[in-house]
């Protein structure tokens, strides 16, 4: 016998991913600006619809916590939210200029790499309204692309996400900049060998390019004293050039120096890479104008690449 479910409002699905999130109806109610009854009552519809328990409620001041059913049901209600996301957001674009605004997620280190492209875009298609959004992570990137807040993104170490197509452009060497006076400066390579004990500046470690590059300072054996930390790649450059240290960075990130008493040297040793990919939500269709930048992303990878193209 087959069982047919009818369709479940999204606004009763929004609320159990409420609850999920907070561990709280309370605290789901009052994210949602419901009654804390609204959203027992909304859980209740869906547990008599599905048949199912999708709530663990231990009672008192326990959290709340979801059943292996509720589980599956969470996992679901947040692919239908996301979609309706991106609905809103298709709509919303198409209504500004049937399709004439095109959202691109970058980073620091990326935003060099779509100048070139952006102008030939803009020889090519002169009614496009360009949008460059800043992404904070490559997790952040892949959210914005999965819920349609942006329609292509450009960044450096992105994981592999089955909601997200990843193209690999080429590896970003590392390099080292150095003010022309520090001693470092005097050859055009070094090796990691030679920044043991020397004042650095560098990106926190919540980057995952940074912390790598750190552990494999550990495994080294080379201790470097990090007297400034900044995610600006603008200001590192500013406090090398002022001579208050090197720093490690990517060649993207310093592929134009800003100050002739800096000086970018070449790393000899194995660094683990970083690698720069064009990225688009899988299952939404792009607009012709990013399919325009893609491609012209792609041409001028294979010309500018600081390393060799992939």
């Amino acid at each position: 016998m087959s069982v047919t479910v009818d369709p479940i409002d999204p606004r009763t699905l929004r609320a159990l991913v409420a609850v999920a999130d907070t561990g709280s109806f309370r605290a789901a109610a009052r994210s949602l600006g419901y009654t804390q009854s609204a959203v027992s009552h909304q859980i209740a519809a869906i547990e008599r619809r599905l048949g199912v328990t999708v709530f663990v409620r231990p009672g008192g001041r326990g959290k709340v916590g979801l059943t292996p059913h509720g589980e599956l049901v969470y996992q679901h209600a947040q692919r239908v939210m996301a979609a309706n996301q991106a609905l809103d957001a298709d709509i919303r674009a198409a209504l500004a200029g049937e399709r004439g605004t095109l959202r691109i997620g970058l980073s620091q280190s990326t935003c060099a790499m779509v100048a070139a492209p952006l102008a030939y875009l803009r020889r090519t298609s002169p009614g496009i309204d360009v949008s460059l959004i800043n992404a904070a992570t490559s997790e952040t990137l892949v959210q914005q692309l999965h819920h349609g807040q942006v329609d292509i993104g450009l960044y450096i170490n992105v994981e592999a996400d089955e909601r997200v197509v990843t193209t690999p452009l080429f590896e970003d060497t590392w390099v080292v900049i150095a003010h022309r006076d520090n001693p470092i400066a005097a050859s055009s390579s070094i090796t990691l060998d030679a920044l043991d004990g020397a004042d650095m500046i560098a990106w926190h470690q919540r980057w995952r390019a940074q912390a790598n590059l750190e552990r494999l300072w550990r495994q080294r054996g080379v201790r470097p004293r990090i007297i400034y930390r900044t995610d600006d790649n603008l200001m590192i450059q500013v406090l090398v050039a002022n001579d208050l240290g090197c720093a490690c960075l990517g060649a993207l990130s310093s592929a134009d120096l800003i100050d002739p008493r800096l000086r970018r040297l070449a790393l000899r040793d194995e660094v683990p890479p970083r690698t720069l990919s064009l990225c688009w939500a899988r299952d939404r269709e792009l607009p012709p104008a990013a399919v325009v930048l893609s491609d012209a992303i792609r041409r001028a990878a294979a010309q500018q690449s600081p390393a060799a193209s992939l």
